[in-house]
């Protein structure tokens, strides 16, 4: 397994997304078990999740207890940088909700910290801006819980490149990651990757394969994928994450999975290496 940096953390240059195991039309447990370890075995060294990712609103960081259980029960858990977020909810009925409120994000991180059974979260980031609440104020808490320990590196998501610059400031420069959503038909996060390029802030494209309903369609929604798949003798999603993988140092994917085989195949991109003349037609495509 490749690696890469999230700031002075060596992680694999292909992390898992966790969110799918928990959240509606999960798995059973033993198989997401199944999947976290089969993503150890493979090398993985970055696991994203959220205190959201659950299902029913009785069951808040559902997705980082299932986590924390895998880790513990693997002998190279401790090799792990677990990245989760804080400032989105799920109060039931499939809705989504908002609250970057201070009190609220060091609520939820010391919440995040029990569940997760660890004394400081390797990575916590910002899960989405509060149009309620001064951006400022959110990226604020972050750094308190930075200052305090409760959290090793600090991060934000879904943000846009004015606010990427305006956490790092407020954070003294410590900025380590932004995740954004990025895949071959979600493209318009391509300016905040150039300023993580230019900044050395790890990139983490969530979704990279199209979300979780639309994965298995790359390849027939995107030509040029399928056709270097061809090419190559593998997967529409493996070339994808090549690709990303090949626009940048900074870029950590964090494809999703809920089955062994998927995560596998995931991990296996590292190893993909994609021609300028293929990468120029991916990048049209």
């Amino acid at each position: 397994m490749h690696t890469r940096r999230i700031g002075d953390v060596e992680v694999s240059a292909i992390g898992l997304g966790a969110m799918p195991m928990s959240i509606e039309g999960r798995p059973d447990e033993a198989r997401s078990l199944a999947t976290i370890h089969a993503a150890l075995d493979t090398g993985v060294t970055l696991v994203d999740t959220a205190d959201a990712y659950h299902r029913d609103a009785d069951e808040v960081g559902h997705n980082e207890t299932l986590i924390a259980k895998a880790l513990a029960s693997h002998d190279r858990g401790r090799e792990v940088l677990v990245a989760t977020k804080g400032g989105h909810q799920r109060p039931g009925g499939g809705s989504w909700t908002l609250d970057g409120r201070p009190e609220h994000l060091k609520a939820a991180c010391e919440a995040s910290l029990r569940r997760l059974g660890v004394e400081a979260i390797g990575l916590y980031q910002f899960h989405r801006p509060d149009p309620r609440v001064s951006y400022a104020e959110s990226v604020g808490a972050i750094r308190d819980l930075l200052d305090e320990g409760k959290i090793r590196m600090a991060g934000i998501s879904n943000a846009d490149p004015d606010q990427i610059r305006q956490a790092n400031e407020i954070l003294g420069g410590r900025l380590v990651s932004v995740q954004n959503q990025f895949s071959p038909a979600f493209r318009s996060s391509e300016p905040e990757l150039r300023l993580c390029d230019e900044l050395g802030i790890a990139f983490l494209p969530w979704s990279p394969l199209g979300g979780i309903s639309r994965a298995g369609e790359l390849g027939s929604a995107h030509a040029p994928f399928a056709r270097i798949a061809g090419a190559h003798g593998v997967s529409p999603q493996r070339v994808c994450l090549a690709w990303m993988l090949a626009k940048s140092p900074v870029v950590v994917p964090i494809p999703g999975a809920s089955r062994p085989e998927t995560i596998r195949d995931s991990a296996a991109a590292t190893d993909l290496v994609l021609t300028t003349e293929e990468l120029a037609e991916l990048d049209a495509g």
